[in-house]
């Protein structure tokens, strides 16, 4: 929406064409006259746009039967979002958006006032420039809900390090570890110190994770499980996701890898 917002400003009425509801659309279509790379980005977004088209006119249960047995990709289900700015959504998947922008700002005078962005000797070429980030990643693999990482509790984390772990035991697999991890005394103990400093890493680890921002974290924040039990310091961190705000805490000893046998 931001990228169209500087391709449509002070965008000349003859780019633009007459009684065109989409100047978007009438400005790819130009450009792409004389630039092969915005032609390639036309004829995919009209192939695009025929596809959604007969997916409305098919009738409810007739479109899976045509599908049988074809070899032929399927027909992508675009959000309103996605198909009101197909245009500048196709060449930023196809990642040429960049290239398109440079394009229009090297012949900026065909297609725009000289007061427009675009046209401006020092914006436009920062906004072609600005685009070359967006256009490197790959956009054929994004995420969906159910693929974002679970937030499993620090006790489950410990314990699936300790399965996984060098000193992990040849226990039974229908019985679960033990929680606890303890250090030896002895000043020789460099392997035990290094796993209880890598379980201490996995353990902190479950503070960030693909959903949320970390705003915020301090240690040694007391917290009183019961009127009858003494404060227990531990990590505590706020987080930020789409849509609230989250605290969590952890005890010092979990996160230390020295619970041993408390509750």
């Amino acid at each position: 929406g931001v990228v169209e917002a500087c391709l449509l400003h002070m965008l000349k009425r003859r780019a633009a064409g007459f009684l065109r509801s989409d100047k978007v659309a009438a400005l790819f279509t130009k450009v792409g006259k004389t630039c092969a790379i915005a032609g390639d980005v036309c004829k995919k977004v009209q192939e695009l746009q025929q596809q959604v088209e007969s997916r409305k006119n098919q009738p409810n249960g007739q479109e899976p039967l045509k599908r049988q047995g074809s070899t032929t990709s399927k027909t992508p289900v675009l959000t309103p979002q996605a198909i009101k700015h197909i245009w500048v959504r196709t060449a930023l998947i196809e990642r040429v958006l960049d290239k398109i922008v440079q394009y229009i700002v090297d012949n900026c005078s065909k297609y725009y006032e000289k007061e427009a962005l675009l046209a401006d000797p020092v914006c436009g070429p920062i906004l072609a420039s600005l685009l070359v980030g967006p256009c490197a990643l790959e956009y054929t693999k994004l995420k969906t809900a159910d693929h974002y990482w679970t937030d499993p509790s620090a006790d489950e984390l410990v314990q699936r390090h300790r399965i996984h772990g060098a000193h992990g035991r040849q226990d039974s697999p229908s019985k679960r570890p033990a929680l606890g991890i303890r250090k030896r005394h002895s000043s020789g103990s460099t392997s035990e110190d290094r796993f209880a400093a890598s379980a201490r890493e996995y353990v902190e680890s479950l503070h960030q994770n693909s959903r949320t921002h970390l705003l915020y974290g301090k240690n040694n924040v007391l917290v009183q499980p019961k009127d009858d039990l003494e404060a227990i310091p531990g990590y505590l961190s706020l987080h930020q996701s789409a849509d609230s705000l989250t605290l969590k805490w952890t005890p010092n000893q979990l996160m230390n890898g020295t619970l041993g046998d408390s509750e």
